[in-house]
């Protein structure tokens, strides 16, 4: 079982087992039916052949209800897409660069790391680019994905509601090491992630002064 550890989860598992539920439906009505009509219309059962001229009703009905459920189908897609397309205005900014092969996370006081570190119950801001060739930003537990591209910043976000440890992958073949290029989304309480960066911050700052003394 996939975690589910963002407020986007609902969304999107209900769109996705909608689509699913309705082909799984379908593959079985249309199975059903040419088991039912290759027995029903043999040559042993029926020897003669008979033309159909036309059903006027039956086709406007396989007309009509495929086309609602592609309408609900793309409904569903569309409130989900504007949903993620539309981040908080107070969201908290994180930049991530994908490169072959690993992923840079900089927060907005200038720490760096390979891990994504994230504030429990927060509104996380993710602006995505990519150094080199195409990459893509997937974590499943927060069922958000979306590609990184040299010389665009895409943008995604989501909301923490689960403490724990997710796995972040590249969805994107980017060459040779592209299975490497795996890391960790960590969530913590927003007490621990504060005392995190500035810990992160103070020993920037002590390498940083090392190397001016030197």
């Amino acid at each position: 079982m996939i975690a589910q550890a963002s407020n986007l989860v609902h969304t999107v598992d209900q769109t996705f087992y909608f689509i699913v539920g309705v082909s799984v439906f379908f593959l079985v009505l249309i199975t059903g039916c040419m088991i039912y009509f290759v027995i029903r219309y043999s040559r042993k059962r029926n020897p003669k052949a008979t033309n159909i001229h036309g059903n006027i009703p039956l086709e406007i009905t396989w007309t009509v209800i495929p086309t609602i459920l592609a309408l609900i189908m793309f409904w569903f897609g569309w409130t989900d897409y504007k949903l993620e397309s539309t981040p908080p205005a107070d969201a908290y900014n994180i930049d991530v660069t994908g490169q072959m092969w690993h992923w840079t996370f900089k927060y907005p006081n200038g720490v760096e790391m390979d891990s994504l570190f994230l504030p429990l119950d927060k509104d996380i801001k993710v602006n995505i680019r990519s150094k080199d060739v195409n990459h893509s930003f997937f974590v499943p537990a927060f069922r958000v994905k979306k590609d990184a591209i040299p010389g665009r910043t895409n943008t995604a976000w989501f909301r923490t509601e689960k403490e724990g440890v997710y796995n972040l992958f590249c969805a994107e073949y980017c060459g040779m090491k592209h299975s490497y290029m795996i890391t960790k989304v960590v969530v913590i309480p927003v007490n621990d992630f504060n005392a995190l960066l500035n810990r992160k911050l103070n020993e920037m700052n002590s390498a940083a002064s090392k190397d001016t003394t030197k």
